[in-house]
């Protein structure tokens, strides 16, 4: 195995940075004198520790947050609560939300007007067949079916109350005839 790849952070490869020229620093090491490579190598160890350090300083403040946290009662459920109600007052407040709430909300308008004319529509096209010929003509043979089958009715019955009345007189006559053909 060489020994400049036994080095991991400290080979002598660089990475490109995002936007650097990748042709410019293929060949750097050649350029650059023992001197210089040491001096780098001495600068990345220190930096290597710099970035240990401040993760330890990191994680103790972090340590701390949750003790403060903890103190004042405040819980990861709770937390999350109000990102999610922050977050919201964060949408709404958005031109693209208040935008779709305006069309939604004329939509929602324009449903309910069309809603209640078809509404309209259907009412007014029930009376039209209530008030038919051929309706009052059926209504007429139910009337009569009924006087029939349970006796008179005085005039100005309900036409549910005439076919609950019809279908209660033909449940009785059911029930009396299977009571005449058992007891024969």
């Amino acid at each position: 195995m060489d020994p400049s790849s036994e080095q991991g952070l400290l080979s002598s490869d660089t990475v490109p940075e995002v936007g650097e020229d990748a042709a410019a620093t293929v060949n750097m090491t050649e350029n650059l004198s023992e001197e210089e490579q040491e001096e780098l190598r001495k600068e990345l160890a220190k930096v290597e520790e710099e970035i240990q350090t401040l993760s330890q300083v990191l994680a103790a403040k972090e340590k701390h947050l949750a003790e403060i946290k903890r103190k004042l009662g405040i819980n990861s459920l709770q937390e999350l609560r109000q990102n999610i109600t922050k977050g919201w007052q964060d949408v709404t407040s958005t031109s693209a939300y208040k935008k779709t709430s305006e069309t939604l909300s004329q939509a929602g308008q324009k449903a309910s007007a069309a809603f209640s004319s078809v509404g309209s529509v259907i009412t007014k096209k029930l009376e039209d067949v209530k008030n038919s010929s051929t309706f009052k003509s059926f209504e007429e043979k139910v009337e009569n079916l009924k006087s029939k089958v349970g006796g008179a009715k005085p005039a100005g019955g309900d036409f549910g109350e005439v076919l609950n009345s019809a279908a209660n007189a033909s449940a009785t006559e059911t029930i009396t005839e299977q009571i005449h053909e058992e007891t024969q």
